[in-house]
């Protein structure tokens, strides 16, 4: 940033009356946002990531064509480099850097795209590589065909990997001259319907937040094979929950003692402490308000949670007890239709 200052970005549903992306101040005492600005460049830019060198900030069009775009970072407004490049997929819900690419998670084509990324850090119009998905699973009609919604790189950098609902498994992919394959796919529970995924910081261990089961699953994570071993399966919400619940995001504490999600159905937030051998346990300590109805996501920054409530249209902020991991509400800022927050 220009003057040095921390940054927020927001994402939010143009097609539900978002502003498109909000740019936030972040308060480093107390974690409060303040508004900037926003730009409506892109339909529905509903997941964000900034590029290492926080100088790009990408953003996926969750549309039925599908796009991403690519915005320079300078100052207090991201400013559009160069026009959105289609993913050849419909529907981008997720999306990540990886071996000089972007990568897209396409929920409505069920698929994963490659999109080069140029030296400068805009998005190249070059031919994109797809790997479509396989596949399905029992809970109908969410899984009647393959829902990719989550991918990201592995923390060795060497794999991509994704996460898709349809078909209740993670895929490994490794990309190799601008084309991806897949490496391995691991099978999760049956209807469990894995969303999103957050490796532990000591990159051994991965934990998958289950949409259609208020469910984390524990796997253990093998870098130099690939492997991604399913090893327990803890719950979210402390009961059975009073309606369909739908778990939405998932993160990962710095110091790796604690994994927090969100619920949507619930309105809740969970915090769960690691435990066991390198992290292969979780334990549900507690649930608290998300502070708003319908958190689609969550991001952990600096001591504070993050979590963008989309049906009540807002972003609130938690201070995090470092003992015992519990989010206490701090503030919140009007975003209708928030959908994600990335932090620069």
């Amino acid at each position: 940033m220009a003057d040095g200052g921390r940054r927020a970005y927001i994402g939010s549903f143009t097609a539900a009356g978002g502003p498109g992306i909000v740019t936030a101040e972040v308060d480093p005492g107390n974690g409060a946002l303040t508004v900037l600005s926003s730009v409506n460049a892109v339909r529905d830019p509903s997941y964000l990531t900034l590029a290492p060198d926080g100088h790009t900030l990408y953003a996926v069009s969750e549309t039925a064509a599908g796009a991403v775009a690519a915005y320079r970072v300078d100052g207090d407004k991201p400013v559009p480099a160069g026009r959105p490049v289609p993913v050849d997929g419909s529907g981008p819900t997720h999306l990540g850097l990886f071996d000089g690419h972007l990568l897209t998670a396409n929920y409505g084509s069920g698929s994963v795209t490659a999109v080069p990324v140029r030296p400068d850090g805009a998005l190249a119009r070059a031919a994109s590589s797809v790997l479509r998905h396989s596949g399905a699973g029992p809970h109908t009609p969410r899984q009647q065909a393959p829902h990719a919604h989550h991918v990201q790189p592995d923390p060795s950098g060497r794999w991509a990997v994704s996460v898709d609902l349809g078909t209740d498994s993670v895929r490994v992919c490794t990309l190799t001259d601008g084309a991806l394959a897949l490496h391995r796919e691991t099978a999760l529970r049956p209807g469990s319907g894995p969303r999103h995924l957050a490796f532990h910081p000591g990159g051994s261990r991965a934990y998958v937040v289950n949409e259609l089961s208020p469910s984390v699953t524990v796997c253990r994570w093998d870098a130099p094979s690939g492997v991604l071993t399913p090893l327990s399966e803890t719950p979210v919400l402390p009961g059975a929950p009073a309606r369909d619940a739908y778990p939405s995001g998932i993160v990962t504490s710095p110091d790796g003692r604690f994994v927090w999600t969100a619920t949507r159905g619930e309105d809740v937030l969970s915090v769960l402490a690691v435990e066991g051998d390198e992290g292969e346990e979780l334990r549900l300590v507690t649930t608290v308000h998300c502070g708003g109805h319908w958190p689609r996501a969550l991001t952990a920054s600096g001591g504070f949670l993050y979590v963008a409530n989309e049906r009540s249209g807002d972003v609130t902020w938690f201070a995090v007890d470092p003992l015992t991991g519990v989010p206490r509400r701090g503030g919140s800022i009007r975003v209708t239709a928030a959908s994600c927050v990335a932090l620069g």
